[in-house]
């Protein structure tokens, strides 16, 4: 199946992230790049307010706010200098299908993954992450997942096509083993699959040290999906997103706990449930795009 990208001028290039720009048949399996940007403009599978497809270009446009700092605090160096990286553009599907966009995006995942390419990905909602968990979990086995969310979108009772399904399915598709995995920020109700749960009260209590090695203790030495649902921020540091709820980690203690994760065996990420539509002063699309910057440095960081 051949892998449309949306042919148009996007944000992340340059002096932000430094990231290249697709150009016309520009195929991102066979370019240079050790890092892959897709954006995902779906959000067909929303249970609160829609908007989320329009989330990857947001996240673009407020990293330019990024750009002037050629060395990211703290690191001491500059991530273009060590990586190269391309954003491919948004991810095509034939509209109002999600059985397209599963098919198409586990599609582009596989392809880069079979030519060595690491993904980060910007949703969209977080349906996105289950064909992304699936072309994954064909290269790599097995996996551990750090899930950071208000969420645990463990539930049973909704149909496949549902950003609160995804890693309910995950379990029972064999993608992810639940005893290596953890979701930090929940502060909704959720079923015990065996996942290890850091809810947000116990989150926002712990220093970022306790919640770092209950992490690390949990991953153990497997390979990692991290996928982060912007909700997993408190509506004061990201009121810009679908399903927000009151109660949740700042943006600070987020990037804490982040930079202390460069070590991990990390092979896979991505970034969700980014509404503009709802955003004021595009605060939640900035965190998103110090957060995706954020982990491209500490998979590089842990690295050289």
């Amino acid at each position: 199946m051949n892998t449309l990208y949306h042919q148009e001028d996007i944000s992340l290039v340059g002096n932000n992230f430094g990231f290249l720009r697709q150009t016309l048949n520009f195929e991102p399996h066979l370019s240079d790049a050790d890092w892959v940007i897709t954006g995902v403009p779906f959000d067909m599978a929303t249970s609160g307010r829609s908007g989320a497809r329009f989330g990857a270009q947001a996240i673009r446009n407020a990293s330019i706010n990024l750009a002037w700092e050629k060395k990211r605090f703290p690191y001491n160096f500059a991530l273009t200098d060590k990586i190269k990286i391309v954003d491919c553009g948004d991810l095509v599907f034939k509209s109002g299908d999600a059985h397209d966009l599963c098919q198409r995006l586990t599609s582009h995942a596989t392809n880069l993954l079979n030519h060595n390419k690491k993904m980060l990905t910007l949703g969209g909602d977080h349906f996105i992450s289950l064909p992304l968990l699936r072309a994954h979990a064909l290269t790599h086995g097995k996996m551990a997942l750090i899930h950071f969310d208000a969420h645990t979108d463990t539930y049973a009772n909704g149909s496949i096509y549902d950003h609160g399904t995804m890693f309910y399915h995950a379990v029972i598709e064999e993608l992810i083993l639940p005893s290596n995995s953890i979701q930090i920020g929940i502060r909704t109700e959720y079923d015990d699959l065996g996942f290890t749960v850091l809810d947000a009260p116990l989150a926002n209590d712990l220093s970022v040290k306790e919640i770092v090695d209950t992490i690390k203790h949990c991953v153990g030495n497997l390979p990692i999906y991290l996928t982060f649902d912007i909700d997993c921020l408190d509506p004061a540091f990201a009121p810009g997103t679908g399903t927000p709820v009151c109660g949740g980690l700042s943006t600070d203690k987020v990037l804490k706990i982040i930079r202390n994760l460069k070590d991990l065996p990390i092979i896979g990420m991505d970034i969700v449930e980014v509404a503009p539509a709802y955003d004021c002063s595009d605060i939640t699309s900035l965190a998103a795009a110090t957060i995706a910057l954020e982990l491209l440095y500490i998979n590089t960081a842990g690295k050289i």
